[in-house]
């Protein structure tokens, strides 16, 4: 994730010189305190953060446990671990439902900062969930913004009131109110106004539509890039109308994270989703335990094995592996895969969610998204008949098929090889696992 880049690298890169270490000394522990200090001043974290984090830290590594144990290095990572994790949250916090049956999410936050955006991304969210989302404009101060959320609801398909002539920002969260229950709707998102900064008008009216609608939670998005700033915002809006949570939007941007990892500790209220691209499925539930393993290298299977479920067709992936078993992997199968893929995201993003696989290693991997587009241009120049019989493929087929995807006759006879290599290490495979049985726990699938 871009978002903890500089972080991570400089934290990832203390943690592997002290991970080695069958001895450690005080100096030691001094000079990777020094480190992990720098690092997280470097990334804006609120100074007050910093001072407690290596506090905690450095009284843990000097126990006994750390200096007589075995393995001390690995343990302290462990102790940075915990403590990274105890300063993002510890553990992630789920939305309040209603025992009604019927919620309302209040969002509010200063100009700029994604409201909008974000009221797309968690209704399509809640949407994947099961629930009933409807969202409802109440900001009566920028018609502009009521357009938008109309347009966010029509690419996730979920129902909008907006009424961008009104004037009266309460009458409307009590009209959206009514509107939601009519349609039978199960959970209310409400935009509101934003400002340039923090004001008593706009503090006033939140109040009032709060009281008007009474929420279940009340959601303040911040934006990740204004760093430290976040957290005099977020202590505004706590003190004035009382907040339960928040949702760091821009997290996929180059800001240093100081935002992130200071706003949990300074004002005691969790970070409850993050927004982690401009698409209106780049919105994820904020882990704490997880992030903390990211930010040090250490991987995210669980998050990579929800991220894959959520993205991936069940059914192709059992035809694809169907076509493997019975060596009739052809140019479709790998349009399928690689469509499949390409849902998951970033595949940088995505391979860092693999332990062990830091972001020096990935440096040097030279990872281009582009050429995975290009591919499957390429492949979806191509006819479903050429997809399944790749012998139909002759230099002027491969010339069309080059011109149709704006790519080199060169690029399409790469595409070929890579599809005739794979081909050919499946066939391999199969003459390998004649007469090994099946591999325990993987019914139907020889090896």
């Amino acid at each position: 994730m871009a978002f903890f880049s500089s972080l991570s690298d400089k934290l990832q890169a203390a943690a592997a010189r002290m991970k080695g270490k069958a001895r450690v000394t005080e100096q030691d522990i001094r000079d990777m305190m020094r480190e992990i200090r720098l690092a997280l001043l470097e990334a804006d974290v609120h100074y007050q953060v910093v001072k407690q984090f290596v506090d905690e830290v450095t009284e843990q590594c000097r126990g006994a446990a750390v200096m007589e144990s075995l393995t001390p290095g690995q343990q302290i990572v462990g102790i940075v671990h915990a403590a990274l994790s105890g300063m993002l949250g510890a553990t992630a916090s789920r939305l309040a439902v209603s025992p009604t049956g019927f919620t309302v999410i209040l969002l509010c936050g200063l100009q700029g900062a994604g409201k909008t955006t974000t009221a797309g991304k968690l209704g399509l969210y809640l949407k994947k969930k099961g629930k009933k989302p409807m969202l409802a404009s109440c900001d009566v101060h920028r018609p502009a913004a009521a357009r938008q959320l109309e347009v966010l609801a029509g690419q996730v398909a979920l129902p909008c009131f907006i009424q961008p002539d009104a004037t009266d920002a309460v009458a409307l969260a009590k009209k959206a109110v009514e509107r939601a229950k009519y349609l039978f709707q199960d959970t209310l998102i409400l935009d509101t106004a934003g400002r340039m900064t923090v004001d008593p008008d706009l503090m006033e009216e939140l109040r009032r539509i709060r009281d008007a609608v009474k929420p279940s939670e009340t959601l303040l998005v911040v934006d990740a890039m204004i760093g430290q700033e976040a957290v005099a915002v977020a202590q505004a809006f706590d003190k004035e109308i009382g907040v339960d949570g928040f949702v760091m939007s821009k997290l996929d941007g180059d800001a240093r994270g100081g935002a992130a990892l200071s706003i949990r500790r300074m004002t005691g209220k969790p970070i409850k989703f993050a927004g982690v691209g401009e698409k209106v499925d780049g919105f994820e539930e904020f882990v704490p335990d997880r992030m903390a393993s990211r930010i040090l290298g250490m991987g995210d299977v669980l998050g990579l094995i929800e991220k894959a479920t959520a993205a991936l067709d069940e059914k192709k992936a059992r035809e694809s592996l169907e076509n493997l078993r019975k060596n009739r992997f052809s140019l479709q199968d790998m349009l399928s895969q690689m469509e499949e893929v390409e849902k998951m995201g970033s595949m940088k993003d995505v391979l860092e969610m693999i332990p062990g696989a830091n972001k020096a290693k990935l440096g040097d991997a030279q990872i281009d998204e582009r050429q995975v587009k290009r591919t499957i241009a390429i492949l979806r120049s191509m006819t479903v008949r050429e997809r399944l019989n790749p012998d139909l493929l002759n230099a002027s087929r491969r010339k069309r098929i080059a011109a149709g995807s704006g790519t080199q006759v060169q690029d399409v006879n790469r595409v070929v090889r890579q599809y005739e290599d794979t081909a050919k290490m499946m066939k391999q495979f199969q003459s390998m696992s004649k007469g090994r049985g099946r591999m325990p726990g993987m019914p139907g699938f020889p090896f």
